[in-house]
């Protein structure tokens, strides 16, 4: 019999995971200051999947200098937590290395209760964590089982740090939740059809929970964060001799607004660092299906349309 989704957890009082009374409708300011700078994250806490190495490392850095305390996850325990000391030492915040495999559903639970137990709630979560195909080929030629790897890895961590950590921001009645798209979320590359597939489904998780969410002040956003110089698009034969990298900081700078209120009209929607330019979104409520994935009509008479 298939088990029934998560509803928010009501365990005993003293269970250190429940947030006092005084917590629930408290919090850090959100929202743009006056001139337009993103307020303190001071007092809110991170939980950033991937976090050891690219995009995942500069994230955690760049969160824990903008006053967060930043939890850290990846399945190399020894590479994170000297990533997680080097930057509790470079910016004085308070951080954590968990080991974790996102696949892992009691995995992902024992790592968020010890988040919750160290840190605090989570307010801001990064699901960036995800493989990429193990060679350029179309999928008749791939390992199926390194094939399902790769969604798995994109789609199934998503979902289970979601249903793990979801719940307790409904409680809170706070909380932001960033999926890491790219621009195959949109684009397939048939070379690529693995992590194609993992980006499109977690961008789909993503609408699915911003929509679900409706009415609360938990929202849900997809960024891509464009083509940042790491390990991984290093690895990659499409970017051989690549040499305009999006600034990481673009990345930071885009999830810290997110962080902070000031993008929510664009939940359940695709940003995309180094491209979007940040006065704008904020500027602008988004209408319709605006970056919504969609099937474009062929003519006015198209009956999908």
């Amino acid at each position: 019999m298939p088990e029934k989704g998560p509803r928010p957890p009501r365990p005993p009082e003293k269970d250190p995971l429940l947030p006092t009374p005084r917590t629930l409708g408290a919090g850090p300011e959100r929202g743009p200051s006056r001139d337009g700078a993103t307020r303190t994250l001071s007092g809110q806490v991170a939980l950033v999947t991937g976090a050891s190495t690219g995009i995942g490392r500069h994230l955690v850095e760049g969160l824990a200098a903008r006053g967060m305390a930043v939890a850290g996850m990846a399945r190399s325990e020894h590479r994170l937590v000297a990533a997680m000391s080097e930057v509790g030492e470079a910016t004085g915040a308070r951080t954590l290395a968990v080991g974790a495999d996102v696949t892992d559903r009691a995995a992902v639970t024992a790592a968020v209760e010890r988040v919750v137990a160290e840190l605090g709630q989570v307010d801001l979560l990064v699901n960036n964590a995800g493989l990429i195909d193990a060679a350029e080929e179309p999928l008749w030629e791939a390992d199926p089982e390194q094939w399902w790897d790769v969604v798995s890895s994109h789609v199934r961590g998503g979902f289970l740090l979601c249903r793990t950590v979801v719940p307790w921001m409904v409680l809170r009645n706070r909380g932001r939740i960033v999926n890491i798209a790219s621009g195959m979320s949109v684009r397939a590359r048939p070379e690529y059809s693995a992590y194609s597939v993992a980006k499109t489904g977690l961008m789909r998780l993503t609408e699915a929970l911003a929509g679900a969410l409706e009415g609360s002040d938990v929202r849900a956003f997809d960024v891509s964060p464009g083509v940042v110089d790491s390990p991984m698009t290093r690895s990659m034969p499409m970017w051989r001799g690549f040499e305009d990298w999006t600034p990481p900081e673009r990345v930071v700078e885009l999830i810290t607004a997110i962080a902070a209120g000031e993008l929510d009209p664009w939940s359940g929607r695709l940003l995309r660092a180094g491209a979007d330019d940040l006065d704008t979104l904020r500027s602008l409520t988004p209408q319709d299906a605006a970056r919504q994935l969609r099937l474009r009509p062929y003519g006015d008479g198209d009956p999908l349309a």
